[in-house]
C-alpha cells in the first residue's frame, strides 16, 4: 500500500461507521463524526476516489454509502493488527506481573493480598499462582484490613492513600508497570 493510500484516523473512522452501518445519511455521519457537513463531504470524496467506498444512488434525494472490497479489506487489516497488538500488550504485562511477583518471593514474600477486583487484579493472581513453590498463598481483597496483616499487599485498583496502609507492606502495581519501559514504548506506537 503506497504512502498516498494510507488511511488517516479520520478516514479510517468514516470507513468503520459505513462499514456497520451507523449513519443513513450524511448529517447523520457528520453529527456520529463531530464534522461539518463540508468536512464530511470533502472524507466521503477522498475515501470514493481511494476506492474504499462507494456510493449508490437510491432516489433523486437519497444514497447509500457502501465500503468496497478495498475498503473492507482495510478494515479488517487494521482491525487484526490492532488486536494482535492488544494481545503482545497482554503478553508484557503478565511477563512484567511475574517478575514483580517472583522478585517479591525472592524477597521472603509467601502471602499475597491483592487489593482491587479488576481485570488487573486477576492477572497478577496468577502470577502468584505460577510461584513454582507451594508455600505461596493469593487472596483478593477490596479493602485494606485495619489490623496488621502477614503478608504483602499488591495494589491493583488507582488512587489509594498511603494514610490507608497503616505500615502494611504494599507494592502499587500499577505504578510498577508504568515504568516498564517496553510498555511504554508499545504504546506510544
Amino acid at each position: 500500500m503506497s504512502s498516498k493510500e494510507v488511511l488517516t484516523e479520520r478516514e479510517f473512522e468514516l470507513v468503520n461507521i459505513v462499514g456497520a452501518e451507523l449513519a443513513a445519511n450524511q448529517r447523520d455521519l457528520s453529527r456520529h463524526m463531530d464534522l461539518s457537513l463540508g468536512a464530511l463531504n470533502m472524507l466521503l470524496r477522498r475515501l470514493v476516489s481511494k476506492g474504499y467506498i462507494r456510493i449508490e444512488q437510491l432516489n433523486k434525494r437519497k444514497v447509500r454509502y457502501i465500503l468496497t472490497p478495498k475498503g473492507f479489506s482495510e478494515k479488517m487489516r487494521k482491525s487484526v493488527k490492532y488486536t494482535l497488538k492488544t494481545l503482545h500488550s497482554i503478553s508484557l504485562i503478565k511477563q512484567r506481573l511475574r517478575n514483580i511477583v517472583q522478585k517479591l518471593h525472592a524477597q521472603g514474600a509467601r502471602n499475597f493480598l491483592i487489593l482491587g477486583s479488576s481485570d488487573l487484579a486477576l492477572l497478577v493472581e496468577g502470577a502468584v499462582k505460577q510461584l513454582s513453590d507451594k508455600d505461596c498463598a493469593a487472596v483478593l481483597i477490596q479493602e485494606i484490613p485495619k489490623e496488621k496483616v502477614t503478608g504483602i499487599i499488591l495494589i491493583c485498583k488507582e488512587d489509594v492513600p498511603q494514610s490507608l496502609l497503616n505500615g502494611h507492606r504494599a507494592v502499587d502495581v500499577i505504578s510498577e508497570l508504568a515504568q516498564d519501559h517496553d510498555l511504554l514504548a508499545l504504546n506510544r506506537n
